[in-house]
């Protein structure tokens, strides 16, 4: 499996990252053996956030045992003042066990936080850089035009957003338009929330950009062998696999269409 770039921030990983929301569902004993494994077997890229209950304490644990400079942590804050943002950013630093935070993103942001904007907060990310507590300043939406407007903006150098073979057009504008911002795109939700059920098609529908590192939803061993056996096996989107995914996108694209006007109406 290739090794892909994130940008701007030249944090290099193989393309299959871990998605650490789902660990929170499980014990502390199964998550520190799920993630150690996933570590064992490739996987250097953990995502999680302050919001995931106890996601963070559970990746602490796990990865204290290794060198921190193997591996690469992104997390995040849903602070909206200045005070909140240093507290969450503390709590995160002392679960995660370590003295910085590889990529720190405001999570399900509906604004593009900018310089002198009024709310202090990307003022925050930049002191919070500058004292070395995080290395890199990223942003995460569900909102297609406040991801267009982050990657305009030119401020942050991770955008995460949801991403499979069942986006629209314009989400795979998103996926280009960041790339030519050179500004790293983390894949959310790439099997489209549970519409897309079969892992290899996902997996080789994003193996084939380059600045696409998607981050698996993983809460059992059984779904993490999965993932990793593509290490060695990665799938390749040949003709075969491109007429499935078309034929997926046939018939799943009307429901994902109800679920995203389910997801923007919520938020």
């Amino acid at each position: 499996m290739k090794e892909v770039v994130l940008g701007s921030t030249g944090i290099q990983v193989v393309q299959n990252g871990f998605g650490a929301l789902p660990i929170q569902r499980v014990s502390m004993e199964v998550a520190v053996n799920i993630l150690r494994k996933a570590y064992e077997g490739r996987m250097r890229f953990f995502d999680t956030a302050r919001a995931y209950s106890d996601s963070e304490e559970k990746l602490g644990e796990a990865l204290q045992v290794y060198s921190r400079e193997s591996y690469f942590i992104a997390t995040k804050t849903m602070a909206t003042t200045p005070d909140e943002f240093w507290k969450q950013l503390q709590q995160s630093l002392t679960l995660l066990k370590t003295d910085y935070i590889d990529i720190y993103q405001f999570h399900c942001a509906t604004q593009v936080y900018k310089p002198q904007d009024g709310t202090g907060m990307y003022e925050c990310m930049l002191e919070a850089k500058k004292q070395g507590k995080i290395k890199h300043i990223g942003i995460t939406t569900h909102q297609l035009q406040v991801a267009l407007d982050a990657v305009d903006s030119k401020l942050y150098e991770t955008i995460q957003f949801p991403f499979s073979y069942l986006s629209s057009d314009k989400e795979l504008a998103l996926v280009q338009k960041s790339q030519k911002a050179n500004m790293g795109f983390i894949a959310m939700k790439g099997l489209a929330g549970g519409l897309i059920n079969q892992s290899k098609p996902a997996m080789a529908y994003m193996c084939q950009f380059d600045n696409v590192l998607p981050i698996w939803g993983i809460q059992k061993e059984s779904e993490l062998d999965e993932w990793l056996s593509y290490m060695q096996n990665t799938p390749v989107l040949n003709d075969e696999m491109k007429a499935f995914i078309e034929k997926e996108k046939e018939e799943l694209s009307g429901d994902f269409c109800r679920d995203v006007v389910i997801v923007c109406l919520v938020q």
